[in-house]
């Protein structure tokens, strides 16, 4: 299980600090994949970073007893200096993965021939797509956190990534931030709400978009920023 215990998170902005989450209190239990719906610069990516450990939140805890995986769709996930076959390597490490089974099936997913072997930095966005979602399949994880990749490359691609992702949901759970409702109904069975830094679970899809078709027809309410 993942649960968040009174998490806040805010960030600098030139009006002030705005708070992403405010006291948020949530379980994604096992056996179950969220999709987080929210408007743009509500929090979604930041949420799914949280859960992950690539940030940490100003106040409050949170924890994990599964393997998590890094952010899909996470540029910081790779250095750009080195190459995508010893970024992979160097995940494998991390994760305890066999680095040479790890390499080989990042290498024939990915499918980016001679740049494999060239440093990330002259990759192009779909490339570094390609390379993050091979790499994220590589390993085993207990749940996958997935931000807004879904739809990386031509139709024939995708459609490969799909069955790839849909083997891999045979034993593991995903969290996906995206703003592609179909992708959430294909994929997801329980929503969650994000705005205005409150963080809300549904047990169902339904409900989820109903509270965030709501909150969309709602006039605004003023931007929560601290001084």
């Amino acid at each position: 299980m993942i649960a968040l215990d009174h998490v806040a998170k805010s960030y600098a902005t030139a009006h002030g600090r705005k708070q992403l989450l405010d006291d948020a209190s949530a379980e994604f239990r096992p056996g179950h994949n969220f999709g987080i719906l929210g408007a743009n610069g509500a929090g979604k990516s930041t949420l799914i970073r949280l859960i992950a450990g690539s940030e940490m939140p100003d106040r409050g805890t949170i924890r994990r007893d599964v393997r998590v995986s890094f952010p899909l769709g996470f540029g910081g996930t790779f250095h750009d200096a080195l190459s995508g076959r010893e970024n992979v390597e160097f995940i494998a490490r991390i994760y305890g993965a066999p680095v040479r089974r790890t390499v080989r099936f990042v290498e024939e997913f990915a499918e980016l021939d001679g740049y494999f072997a060239m440093p990330v930095n002259t990759y192009s966005a779909g490339m570094r797509a390609r390379l993050a979602f091979g790499a994220c399949l590589a390993i085993d994880f207990d749940v996958y956190l997935i931000d807004e990749v879904t739809e990386v490359g031509d139709e024939r691609f995708r459609r490969k990534c799909a069955a790839a992702f849909r083997e891999r949901l045979r034993g593991a759970d995903i969290i996906l931030a995206t703003h592609n409702h179909h992708t959430v109904r294909q994929y997801c069975d329980r929503g969650a709400v994000l705005a205005q830094g409150r963080l809300q679970l549904f047990d169902d899809i339904t409900s989820a978009f109903e509270c965030y078709r709501r909150i969309l027809s709602a006039p605004p309410p003023p931007e929560r920023t601290q001084a």
